[in-house]
């Protein structure tokens, strides 16, 4: 009905009903993965630049996959706080995916910019169903993304209600890219059904065309900023409902890799919600938790659901009995601060050995997470050929570090990023840099983000250089 139409805000796919280009290629989707408390530098950063050779013991689960992803190395984050920020943990959640020169908080409101995976979602809207997923544990208590003014985004934790929000009303199939991008697939899209939506809008129209004829020179003004509204609308309907005909004739031709439901997907709510109530305390649903958390993000993808996903990997709070080997402590939060240190002179070794296995533990899930992404066909490339994922955290380290964040960036953005390789920038080069190459990919012509070239540490004319 009509009534439902401001929903397709975030409901704009990539094929119209007509007079839209429709890509061959599979899409470019831009994910980010963030875990909590830093890394271990000496055991995350590789020794050489260039070609990635022996992995260091944190990026070791990543063996077989080191040809996928480059590391960057000596990004960080100058984003100072007014006084108003809380504490600490808020000032790295508000820089985090910012790049913000200043952060602070009105009226006990975050005052920061738009999150780097919100303007990817901006920039792309026109081609996703769903504006962005925002899932997991991100960072706890802190958020991470803001929307365009600032306002800070909640995050779903329950992997049942995202799936349900992925796919109620919807068939689970893989796009057929190839014959997406065919002149005979266009023209079955184009002789496909019509929404009501649709029907409704000209009905409309007509009425409105046939009100203007009597009407004076001002109320004529007014009519016509009203029509241009409703035929915005009904572009939004044909592009829903074209949509709509892509993926019927997708559930009859599909692409050549199968999509089904996450194995570990709860099966009812209850199940669901206690999965997420434990998560922090045992390691093992944790590693479930994490498994479906990132299967519903490839999932998204694959299904091209949307090509915007963040997910949080962990909480600060977290419990790691059993991953953690030595010394009495588990929590994850009393090993940051004892073992993370900036430099390793200043931490307690076995609180520092317990990051270090927590950490390890985290990269495992990634490397996982990257193999079925492989794993997945579009048609001559697979989906992570076709996507930017990057691997982070909110802070360097435990200690509350914002130079030299552990930054991994997996895929090849449909053949715009070069991986395989160790690349080690100058000393405080802003992660905005990073972001501003990540948003070039996604088509952003700005070429600034955050304090890209606001930044004390500006460098690199606001660009990272190397990465093709």
């Amino acid at each position: 009905m009509l009534a439902a139409l401001p929903f397709l805000e975030s409901i704009a796919p990539t094929i119209a009903r007509a007079g839209t280009k429709i890509p061959v290629r599979p899409p470019v989707r831009f994910g980010i993965c963030s875990v909590t408390g830093g890394t271990v530098t000496e055991s995350w950063v590789p020794s050489e630049q260039g070609p990635l050779g022996k992995l260091p013991s944190i990026l070791k689960p990543l063996e077989a996959h080191k040809s996928d992803f480059l590391v960057l190395s000596n990004l960080s984050h100058s984003g100072e706080s007014d006084g108003t920020v809380g504490d600490a943990h808020e000032h790295c959640a508000f820089v985090h995916l910012t790049g913000a020169q200043k952060v602070a908080k009105v009226d006990g409101k975050p005052a920061v910019g738009q999150s780097v995976d919100q303007r990817a979602a901006d920039l792309l809207r026109e081609e996703s169903l769903i504006h962005s997923l925002n899932l997991g544990y991100a960072g706890g208590e802190q958020p991470f993304y803001f929307d365009q003014t600032g306002r800070p985004l909640p995050v779903e934790r329950d992997p049942l209600i995202t799936f349900e929000r992925m796919f109620k009303g919807r068939s689970l199939v893989a796009p057929n890219w190839a014959r997406r991008g065919s002149p005979q697939n266009a023209a079955a899209i184009a002789a496909g059904p019509r929404s009501n939506d649709e029907q409704v809008v000209d009905l409309i129209l007509d009425d409105a065309k046939r009100l203007k004829r009597q009407l004076g020179t001002s109320d004529r003004g007014k009519l016509s900023e009203y029509m241009e509204s409703v035929h915005n609308i009904e572009q939004r309907a044909r592009r829903m409902q074209a949509r709509i005909n892509a993926e019927m004739l997708d559930a009859k031709e599909p692409g050549p890799s199968h999509a089904h439901a996450p194995e570990k997907l709860p099966s009812n709510r209850d199940a669901s919600q206690k999965m997420v109530n434990i998560v922090t305390q045992d390691p093992s649903i944790h590693s479930e938790y994490l498994t479906v958390m990132m299967d519903l993000m490839i999932l998204a993808f694959q299904t091209d659901t949307t090509r915007v996903c963040s997910l949080g990997l962990g909480s600060d709070e977290a419990l790691f009995p059993g991953v953690v080997t030595v010394g009495y402590e588990t929590h994850a939060h009393t090993l940051e601060h004892h073992g993370n240190g900036f430099r390793p002179d200043d931490a307690d070794p076995v609180a520092r050995e317990g990051c270090r296995q927590i950490h390890a533990w985290y990269t495992k899930h990634f490397a996982a997470a990257l193999a079925k992404m492989k794993a997945i066909d579009e048609g001559g490339s697979s989906l992570l050929d076709n996507t930017m994922l990057l691997y982070t955290s909110y802070m360097s380290h435990g200690g509350h570090g914002r130079s030299n964040y552990p930054v991994l960036l997996a895929g090849r953005a449909g053949g715009r990023l070069n991986p395989g390789r160790h690349i080690a920038y100058q000393a405080d080069t802003p992660a905005a840099n990073l972001y501003v190459e990540i948003l070039d990919r996604l088509g952003d012509t700005r070429g600034e983000f955050g304090n890209s070239r606001t930044s004390p540490k500006a460098a690199y004319d606001g660009r990272l250089p190397g990465l093709v």
